[in-house]
């Protein structure tokens, strides 16, 4: 990984959104492909710089890598809040918006704790999106630091982490006792 001079730095801090490359429209990949090029990307950052950076270096180099992989991404997102006849303009700022459908929230923490995928749950029932990623780049490993969140996501194969299982089977009328 090369280490920018300052000005290509700052220009990547105050452009927010930048389009695809032209020869890869946004849109045409599902949301499963998204999640895998953006565990892809992530991982060879955390390979390649390891833990302990900034949260924000590595959401500026994560949105770089997956624009240069031909996805649109949008960061800081601003996202509208409304409740009980109230609205603010802004509730939160999701970290990454990958094509318009994924949500990437990242973390540089020691240790992911509960509350955490459970936000990014908030964030995709706000955002009414099927899937988002939980990355946290503080992790030793990377795969300790990757956390996936469904939201009413019908093809989420291979899911690490539901927080909405199926419910399970009740017992059939004839095995109960008379």
């Amino acid at each position: 990984m090369e280490i920018l001079p300052q000005s290509a730095a700052d220009s990547d801090l105050t452009q927010n959104r930048e389009r695809p490359e032209p020869h890869r429209p946004p849109g045409r990949h599902t949301v499963e492909e998204l999640s895998t090029v953006v565990v892809d990307a992530a991982h060879r950052l955390h390979r390649e710089l390891g833990p302990g950076l900034l949260e924000a270096v590595y959401e500026i180099l994560l949105a770089r890598e997956l624009r240069r992989r031909g996805l649109e991404v949008i960061r800081q997102k601003p996202v509208p809040v409304a409740f009980d006849g109230l609205q603010w303009d802004e509730g939160f700022r999701a970290d990454l918006l990958v094509d318009g459908r994924l949500l990437v929230e990242l973390k540089s923490v020691e240790q992911l704790t509960p509350v955490h995928p459970k936000q990014v749950l908030t964030y995709l029932r706000l955002m009414q999106l099927p899937l988002g990623l939980l990355i946290n780049f503080g992790a030793a490993k990377f795969a300790d630091g990757v956390k996936r969140v469904v939201n009413a996501h019908a093809d989420c194969r291979a899911s690490r982490l539901r927080l909405h299982p199926a419910p399970a089977a009740s017992p059939t009328p004839s095995s109960a006792p008379a």
